[in-house]
């Protein structure tokens, strides 16, 4: 259906960047809104996508596009103030005001009741409630078309090494980013860092991952992470530089979550599988972040010598560790090398650990994702009540690496870059022949990762 020329004027004014706001920030109950404005084309306009907290996209219409940018635009006036009962109803009303001025003829009423079920269906889809609205969840293969930047950009501020030594305080055996060129090139400064987060914003890349190498050995770390308060941010780390001190200057730069990677409840594999002595330390900034009020999941890669991942989950569990991930191994880096292919489990393995494992996870009030696609089937998945992961390389996500090149993925590290995060256009780097064949790809929402398939089938994609 053509757009009007009301709404065209609105679409040529507003719908240039995403609009973006946060709901209850003190929580509990934190709603972060990124509103993905639509494309434009022959006088129709695509949908909106709604993405709450980083995680749930929600296609919006061309109405309630405008309404939630005016809603949005009129919270954000409020920025740093508390909003009480009155600043509320006058948000809305302002909203409304603007909003009559492209639908004249839709009463306040109507646009009031209209906010209302927004924000009420974006509160029940954020905190995992079933939603009173029905509202059509558009996957990514569908909305590809229509993208102009992935929803994650993986900022990797460490580099693997510095003046030719190894620059990470473990030597993991499974490390994907050892040995790769990408991953050891020199690191950028501070400044250079906080122009890539500029162009991020103004590419529309809604959330950023600060990971590495080990991101925490920066020391400029939290600075970042505080200049990055507009995306929703999290830090991917092996939490053993998370004292208490450091995890409180985490919260006050606004980190919206952080990942840590922890092998086993098992000290000695734990440190095994880490390449050092670090399985307390970690344990340590498990403790540390949840007791400075951080939003933690623990991530596992899991291999033969983990297999007891059951025995790890009552081990976070007890410690009040309620969202985790697991994994397999993507053949990259130092998991290419033999001595890691040997610790890769079979299918029928990995299959006998998730059962396992989420049957623990559902009776125990914890909430898991197996995250690597290609080793178990969606049929599998959707008998155990989790998602299936797909690859999402030049749809989903991307990555940065330490020198400001842009690649599909933080694991994707041995082909050429796609370009150059400070010095090309993003358009440009978006729009190029091997970032649109990638992202084709990662379209079709396969149940598998290029990186994994057979060689035959890389060089395909690749291509």
């Amino acid at each position: 259906m053509k757009a009007s020329r009301r709404e065209l004027a609105y679409a040529e004014r507003h719908f240039g960047e995403v609009h973006h706001t946060t709901l209850d920030p003190e929580g509990p109950g934190v709603v972060r809104i990124h509103l993905v404005p639509p494309v434009v084309r022959d006088r129709e306009i695509g949908a909106s996508v709604a993405i709450l907290n980083g995680q749930d996209v929600i296609p919006v219409n061309t109405a309630w596009s405008i309404l939630l940018t005016e809603f949005i635009e009129a919270v954000n006036e409020y920025d740093g103030r508390p909003i009480g009962e009155e600043d509320a109803a006058r948000i809305i009303e302002t909203a409304c005001t603007r909003v009559r001025k492209v639908y004249p003829f839709i009463g306040r009423k109507r646009l009031r009741h209209d906010i209302h079920t927004i924000m009420e269906t974006f509160r029940q889809v954020a905190s995992g409630e079933t939603p009173d609205e029905p509202i059509g969840y558009m996957t990514l293969g569908e909305y590809a078309p229509y993208m102009r930047a992935p929803h994650r950009m993986d900022l990797m501020v460490s580099a693997m090494t510095t003046e030719g030594r190894w620059h990470c305080n473990q030597q993991c055996v499974h490390c994907y980013a050892a040995g790769q060129a990408r991953a050891e090139e020199a690191e950028l400064p501070t400044q250079a860092w906080k122009e890539i987060l500029k162009r991020c914003r103004a590419a529309g890349i809604p959330q950023v991952t600060f990971t590495g190498g080990e991101p925490t050995l920066r020391e400029d770390l939290p600075e970042l992470i505080d200049d990055a308060r507009w995306f929703i941010t999290r830090l991917n780390t092996n939490g053993i530089r998370l004292t208490e001190d450091y995890c409180r200057a985490l919260r006050e730069a606004s980190l919206d979550s952080v990942q840590i990677t922890f092998y086993s409840c098992d000290e000695a594999v734990h440190n095994e599988l880490v390449g050092a002595p670090r399985f307390r330390e970690t344990a340590a900034g498990i403790e540390n972040a949840l007791k400075a009020g951080l939003s933690l999941s623990v991530n596992t890669p899991l291999c033969t010598r983990n297999r007891n991942y059951a025995d790890t989950l009552r081990f976070l569990h007890e410690k009040g560790v309620r969202y985790v991930t697991c994994s397999g191994l993507i053949t990259t880096g130092n998991a290419a090398l033999p001595e890691s292919e040997a610790l890769q489990l079979s299918h029928a393995e990995l299959r006998a650990i998730l059962q396992e494992s989420v049957a623990y996870c559902f009776a125990n009030g914890m909430e898991i994702n197996f995250t690597s696609p290609g080793w178990v089937d969606d049929a599998f998945c959707r008998s155990l009540g989790i998602a299936t992961p797909n690859c999402g390389a030049c749809l989903s996500n991307m990555a940065i690496t330490p020198g400001g090149h842009v690649v599909p993925c933080q694991s994707w590290l041995s082909d050429e870059p796609l370009g150059d995060m400070l010095h090309d256009e993003w358009e440009t780097i978006w729009n190029s022949e091997g970032c649109r064949r990638r992202r084709d790809f990662s379209a079709l929402m396969r149940c598998e990762c290029p990186l994994r398939i057979p060689q035959k089938r890389q060089e395909e994609v690749r291509r």
